[in-house]
């Protein structure tokens, strides 16, 4: 939808010491509020973004903080240029998209997807406790999962209906799924795909068969971005998503992720485990828009190749 006609009115609040600058635009068309930001505001769709979390927005006077608010012609919306987020801060999880039905979070290392005994620290805690203080009447439902060393992309429902849609069609609603890993050494081939069945043994190690053993069939597809004699970054995308999968299926090729104490030979350059979720792309399980998302290469990862790295 492309918005035409959008009027724009600078104006300074006096009440913060001339600090906070706002521009105010008039809504000409309906369409959600987050679709008219990237269509008015010339700023980049981060920042747009965290503006708009960071109750930075206001729409007709009332601060708004909803992707999907619906916009109809004649109302206003003032967008702040220094506003920061006073609702939702933690080390642990970055909120990158929310909307009525779902929340995308990056989360960081060293946290849970969900409780695992008491008082254990994890993401749907640190998202239940946002909605509250932001007095959002609704609870995270977890969807899938990740390592608590593992860190990138998630989804998390906002309620039972949209988590049971997700859960019970998620091979058909998840379209693209790519993580990014430092593996111990140089990996001989640039490409290629391993398949092959994974089932736990008695102590709940997955090990891989490459005949039927009675486990799940688990296909990873991977594409080298960059290699030193030492190690090398590599892309795997999901065909399927089965516990360990990448761990195991990168220790299978003789090249470990760095940092696997489960799986791994020792290797550990950065002090973690090297695999990050950066790509996470799917199609709206209510409104049926293709949703995509990429987090960077961490930083931490590209060190280690310093200045041969390339890729984004």
């Amino acid at each position: 939808m492309v918005v035409t006609n959008i009027t724009k009115i600078m104006y300074r609040n006096s009440a913060v010491n001339g600090k906070n600058d706002y521009a105010q635009y008039r809504v000409e068309q309906e369409m959600p509020l987050l679709e008219f930001l990237f269509t008015a505001v010339k700023e980049s769709k981060n920042k747009i973004k965290l503006t708009l979390k960071g109750r930075g927005v206001k729409v007709n006077g009332k601060v708004v903080t909803q992707f999907d608010y619906p916009l109809v012609p004649g109302m206003r919306v003032a967008v702040s240029r220094s506003k920061r987020n006073d609702t939702f801060k933690s080390r642990y999880v970055k909120i990158v998209y929310e909307d009525r039905w779902l929340v995308v979070v990056e989360k960081n290392i060293g946290i849970l997807s969900m409780a695992a005994g008491h008082s254990s620290l994890n993401v749907k805690s640190v998202l239940d406790d946002y909605f509250a203080k932001s007095h959002q009447k609704c609870r995270a439902h977890v969807v899938h999962r990740l390592d608590r060393d593992t860190s990138g992309l998630m989804i998390y429902a906002k309620d039972i209906d949209t988590e049971q849609i997700l859960e019970h069609n998620w091979h058909d609603i998840v379209y693209d799924r790519r993580y990014v890993a430092v593996v111990s050494g140089e990996m001989e081939e640039s490409e290629g795909t391993i398949a092959n069945w994974l089932k736990d043994n008695k102590a709940y190690i997955t090990y891989s068969s490459p005949v039927d053993n009675g486990g799940k069939y688990a296909v990873t597809h991977f594409y080298v971005l960059d290699r030193t004699a030492e190690h090398s970054l590599v892309e795997f995308k999901l065909e399927t998503g089965r516990k360990n999968q990448i761990r195991v299926h990168a220790a299978d090729m003789g090249h470990p992720v760095c940092g696997d104490v489960k799986y791994g030979n020792g290797d550990d350059p950065l002090h973690r485990l090297c695999l990050h979720a950066y790509v996470l792309c799917f199609t709206h399980p209510i409104t049926g828009e293709r949703m995509e998302f990429d987090t960077p290469v961490p930083a931490a990862f590209r060190h280690v190749f310093n200045n041969s790295f390339t890729a984004k």
